[in-house]
């Protein structure tokens, strides 16, 4: 009690993030019971929140030679290891304790979960295996099974294998002595077993049962279940009289029934091929019986809900699909007649669109159709109908109709229509949308299609000046947001971009899905030469997520199977999956990648930052990736056959994404391996914590040393010209020294004394299982045995990359391109400085210099340096010229001038204009110059 009452002040202090207040307290205790396992424990945690790895491990390692047994230093300690990264350890500590006490149900639990965090399924099917044994609880087999589902979900899963889990899962579930029905959740989990073993049979009888039918009826997850289960075993006609009987007895107006009485209706022609007569003969009657249905239904329901029309275009869809039409005129006089009715709902066109890819007779008689109707703007209703009508005209215009001129006339006329329709909602609270919002974005998309087919810059800088008025009327307009990020980038006006990034207030998992909007080639617009850190702090506050997930995903599954949820939106599977895209997220290592590249623009290259990211960049290579980017969050009003808005406003017209990133990542871990002396026996003994999951392709079996010389097309094709000639440049630059790094590199015996000499001189004590031989170089600058590489000529191509991006940056210069063009080809000849850098770091001691003769080497690196600097410095005269062009009145009036198409009713007006022009030319002026004086500073400490 005594004890409890001195700790009590520590747990506080750790709650409320007080780490130096918990160490002095436990440093106190500890003074006069240096041997409680607790107090370390604490302490460990403490330090491990204050970033003091090293002392850490110390008391880390103490508490676990002891095995600890109590539930408070067992829970401290699962935190200070989860802190950590040594889930493993986890595992082991409660898999002792649960041993040593196997009657204590809190460990065997402790111990489960344990493994679930690391999806270790094997072990936790193992341990919930005793665990029923031992308290005979139900729970503990749908621990079990789910535990074998998921462990034949795995991918390092093999094929036969998956099969015969799931006839285990399935014998442990005849062993419960109470049916599965009797909880959702429990009927979930027993029906995906039947599901994935194809008993049909056996899971209709479960679902025949009265309680069965409850919980299909009363759950939407397990009506899912059901409805897929049969489908799978051909139960047609059964789903289709559910799915009628819901729409007609029980008013039901879910899409998915409609769909369901539509899958059925063609399911005879679509379930076997060839096709007969008499599979023909029955879905003819099945398609005059849904007809039927969905008349009566839109009849019935009238203006009040658009199912049962919609029904019965996508059945009229569906019978032309097959050859069943009879009466061409139908889809048309179906979708005339749900303009009429729903015209003016705001989902009428995203209803419609998928019907508009229509043959050239019907498609005429459609535009004749929309051009007789008259836009009005009177009320809400009719310009929601007015919308519709412009985005419905728009999707179907010919392509010999899109022209830069056409469509600057469009946009103008998208934005007199969105001008006339803006008062209608002029008594709104700020908080709200104004009704004519999308006739904004639809002037927008016009005017970006504009410069697509050539119409020049002007139409994006009118395009930014109708979102932002849009932006001053709407303040929480997603949309035109999300636009404008991609038009400033495009201008080379990244603070503002960036600007209307923060303003989405981007929270959680959006910071994996929608952060590439402004951190995608990041380091074109970095100014973190000059100590402007804005875009390397946008990169780590963007990757917070994935510490977080890391942690509270792990505690969700956790949650999740104490409260036995194994259905909630597949809670326990989702999860998983959800964590496993976070942790393997292609946005994850893009944005590191950025970082890494802005992060030696700003700090020394020093051996600290080689071997840390070396260490991180090579755990990336090895990772499968998963791409969840969100590009369908950005709207698209654009004619049918032509790219997307989303598309044609990407930087450099490509999304950097798998090829990209390994094309850089292959890059980067070579030069950085070239410098590092920590090789693959000497990063096992130095690593905290485990190594991340690898991918099971194939691919990653291969060598290193292969995988990164081998070049795949997939990721040239996503490379920029400059971009590729960066990749040539690196990859002779690595060639030429790559024998001289292997070389001089020093042996992993003494790698590891140097390390743990340090160590010793941080902590106190040396590292553990490392010895350190007296015969060792003290300097490490050992003279090797072997014959040194003979020094080679520099290959012209390596000094000829400065030449040649100098005269590419000439040319877009001379051509007048926009900025991000000039400051991509100036950030990467940067960027090939530095990584010059790095592959020469090893030579740069005299000593080495010396004992292995590289005295012709280190002139020819003399000579690179100098080209590379001269060329550099003429980059920037020229980047400061063009700056100091951006920030006068005559750029100010030109850009005013250019945005007469948007002026023309006088509603924007002159000053508006002006006060946009003056923030895209100030962000210009503030990138450019920015990136002149970095290229200045990498210079004068690199050259």
């Amino acid at each position: 009690a005594a004890l409890e009452r001195q700790i009590r002040p520590i747990y506080d202090a750790l709650d409320t993030g007080s780490n130096k207040s918990a160490i002095v307290s436990c440093n106190k205790l500890l003074k006069k019971q240096p041997n409680n396992d607790l107090l370390k424990a604490l302490k460990a945690l403490a330090l491990v929140r204050s970033q003091k790895v090293e002392e850490s491990l110390m008391l880390c390692d103490e508490v676990l030679a002891h095995r600890p047994m109590d539930d408070a230093t067992l829970s401290a300690m699962s935190h200070v290891l989860r802190g950590l990264g040594r889930h493993t350890d986890v595992v082991k500590m409660f898999e002792e304790a649960f041993k040593a006490q196997p009657f204590n149900e809190e460990y065997g639990a402790q111990t489960f979960f344990a493994n679930a965090r690391i999806g270790n399924w094997k072990a936790a099917q193992l341990v919930a295996t005793k665990m029923h044994k031992q308290f005979q609880e139900d729970r503990y087999i749908y621990w079990y099974v789910i535990a074998v589902m998921l462990q034949a979900n795995d991918p390092a899963t093999p094929e036969n294998m998956k099969g015969l889990l799931h006839k285990l899962a399935h014998s442990k579930l005849m062993t419960s002595p109470t049916p599965a029905y009797v909880m959702p959740d429990r009927l979930y989990l027993h029906l995906t077993v039947l599901r994935e073993l194809g008993m049909f049979d056996d899971a209709q009888k479960v679902l025949d049962h009265e309680t069965g039918r409850n919980m299909y009826n009363a759950s939407l997850v397990v009506d899912e279940l059901r409805r897929e289960l049969w489908r799978l075993s051909g139960r047609w006609t059964q789903e289709r009289e559910l799915a009628e009987h819901r729409i007609t007895e029980k008013k039901d107006r879910n899409w998915l029934e409609f769909l369901s009485v539509l899958d059925a209706t063609f399911s005879s022609v679509t379930s076997s091929s060839p096709v007969d007569e008499d599979s023909r003969a029955e879905c003819l009657e099945r398609i005059t019986q849904a007809r039927e249905l969905f008349n009566r239904v839109a009849e019935e329901d009238g203006v009040k809900d658009r199912s049962g029309l919609l029904a019965l275009i996508e059945l009229e869809k569906r019978s032309r699909h097959h050859d069943f039409c009879q009466d061409s005129s139908e889809l048309l006089s179906l979708m005339q007649k749900y303009w009429h009715q729903f015209g003016e709902k705001m989902c009428f066109f995203e209803d419609i669109q998928p019907y508009l890819d229509l043959d050239s007779d019907t498609l005429s008689k459609w535009t004749t159709f929309l051009d007789s109707v008259q836009p009005s703007y009177d009320t809400e209703p009719n310009l929601r109908r007015t919308i519709n009508w412009y985005k419905t005209r728009r999707y179907t215009i010919p392509e010999a109709q899109i022209t830069a001129e056409l469509e600057s006339e469009r946009a103008s006329e998208y934005t007199k229509a969105y001008l006339t329709g803006l008062p209608l909602g002029k008594s709104l609270p700020e908080t709200e949308l104004q009704p004519a919002d999308d006739l904004a974005l639809l002037a927008a998309h016009a005017f970006i299609s504009s410069w697509t087919a050539g119409g020049g810059e002007a139409q994006l800088y009118n395009a930014a000046v109708v979102l932002e008025y849009g932006l001053g009327r709407s303040k929480q307009s997603y949309h035109m947001r999300l636009l404008l990020i991609q038009i400033y980038r495009l201008l080379g006006a990244p603070s503002l971009a960036l600007e209307h990034y923060r303003l989405l207030h981007v929270k959680q998992v959006q910071n994996d899905t929608l952060s590439h909007l402004v951190l995608a080639r990041a380091s074109t617009f970095s100014l973190a030469a000059t100590g402007d850190l804005t875009y390397p702090s946008e990169c780590l506050e963007s990757s917070h997520i994935y510490m977080s997930n890391s942690h509270e995903t792990s505690d969700f599954i956790v949650r999740a199977f104490t409260q036995e949820k194994y259905s909630q939106v597949r809670f326990i599977p989702d999860l998983i999956a959800l964590e496993e895209r976070l942790d393997n997220s292609l946005q994850r290592d893009l944005v590191k990648l950025e970082h890494v590249r802005m992060r030696i623009t700003h700090e020394p290259v020093n051996s600290e930052l080689i071997d840390m990211e070396l260490i991180e960049l090579k755990f990336n290579f090895d990772r499968y990736h998963y791409d969840n980017r969100d590009i369908k969050v950005f709207s698209n009003y654009q004619p049918r056959g032509q790219k997307s808005t989303f598309e044609q406003t990407l930087l450099f017209k490509n999304l950097p994404g798998s090829g990209w990133l390994f094309a850089f990542l292959k890059i980067y871990i070579r030069a950085l391996q070239h410098a590092s002396d920590v090789d693959e026996t000497v990063e096992a003994k130095l690593l905290i914590g485990d190594r991340p999951k690898q991918s099971h392709e194939p691919e990653i079996q291969r060598p290193l040393k292969e995988r990164l010389a081998h070049r795949k097309q997939e990721e040239l094709d996503q490379l920029t010209p400059s971009e590729l000639a960066f990749y040539d440049f690196a990859t002779v630059l690595g060639e030429w020294l790559e024998p001289h790094h292997d070389h001089i590199r020093p042996p992993p015996s003494a790698v590891l004394a140097e390390a743990s000499k340090q160590t010793e001189a941080k902590t106190g004590r040396p590292l553990q299982g490392i010895d350190i031989s007296a015969d060792l170089p003290t300097n490490g600058h050992a003279k090797k045995d072997e014959e040194a590489p003979p020094v080679k000529d520099a290959p012209a191509s390596i000094a000829g990359f400065f030449d040649d991006m100098l005269a590419r940056f000439k040319q877009l210069v001379e051509g007048g391109a926009l900025p991000p063009e000039l400051l991509h080809v100036a950030a990467l000849t940067q960027e090939a400085l530095i990584l010059f850098t790095i592959e020469t770091l090893r030579f740069k001691p005299a000593s080495i210099v010396k004992i292995h003769k590289l005295g012709a080497l280190v002139a020819s690196c003399k000579t690179i340096r100098t080209k590379a600097a001269d060329v550099l410095k003429e980059m920037s005269a020229e980047l400061t010229k063009i700056s100091e062009k951006e920030g006068t009145q005559e750029r100010r009036k030109a850009f005013v001038e250019l945005c007469k198409p948007v002026q023309a009713t006088g509603q924007i007006d002159h000053d508006f204009v002006l006060d946009v022009a003056k923030r895209v030319t100030d962000s210009r002026k503030k990138v450019l110059e920015g990136v002149a004086k970095g290229i200045l500073k990498v210079t004068s400490v690199h050259a």
